[in-house]
């Protein structure tokens, strides 16, 4: 991507202009991950965590960076959705499906994501990301994930939107 003008840069988001557009541009990366984790028990695993653009505890499926760290340059996206599902959550998935790949908000950002099911999960760790990071794992019953997903809404929470996408492929299988 070389035929834009940068307006500012961040440490980790830039502003660009392309023609007459502007949008946010992460640089250093290869893109994004998000993962619909399923158990054994068919719960869905959530992640809760504090989230300053909004204000507000947000609900959200894991997810992460792909290629941001020095070790993790050219991984693949199953590589980093393995990873971030493990640092976020404790599980290491024995399967994990690309399900979707497109643009998280196209007129703000050039960032793709790349959605994944996760199944035959083994738990390793407690979780909670790394160490700049405060997230509250959920294991949520997919029978009872619509009341739990409107009692966190009326509790203050945000729930991201990507939660009710991987839901609709979580129905698919």
């Amino acid at each position: 991507m070389n035929d834009f003008t940068t307006l500012y840069e961040g440490k980790h988001v830039h502003l660009v202009k392309r023609n007459h557009w502007e949008y946010a541009h992460r640089p250093n990366i290869s893109g994004i991950v998000a993962i619909a984790a399923l158990t054994d028990a068919r719960e869905l695993i959530l992640v809760e965590q504090f989230r300053p653009p909004v204000s507000k505890p947000v609900i959200e499926l894991p997810a992460g960076l792909a290629g941001d760290l020095d070790e993790a340059r050219g991984e693949s996206m199953a590589d980093a959705a393995r990873r971030e599902l493990l640092e976020e959550t404790g599980f290491l998935a024995g399967q994990m499906k690309q399900v979707a790949h497109g643009p998280m908000s196209a007129g703000l950002s050039d960032e793709i994501i790349t959605l994944f099911v996760a199944t035959s999960l083994k738990r390793q760790t407690a979780g909670g990301g790394d160490s700049s990071e405060r997230i509250v794992v959920h294991l949520v019953p997919l029978d009872r994930i619509d009341a739990w997903l409107t009692a966190r809404q009326h509790a203050g929470k945000l729930v991201d939107v990507k939660v009710f996408s991987g839901l609709r492929f979580l129905e698919r299988d």
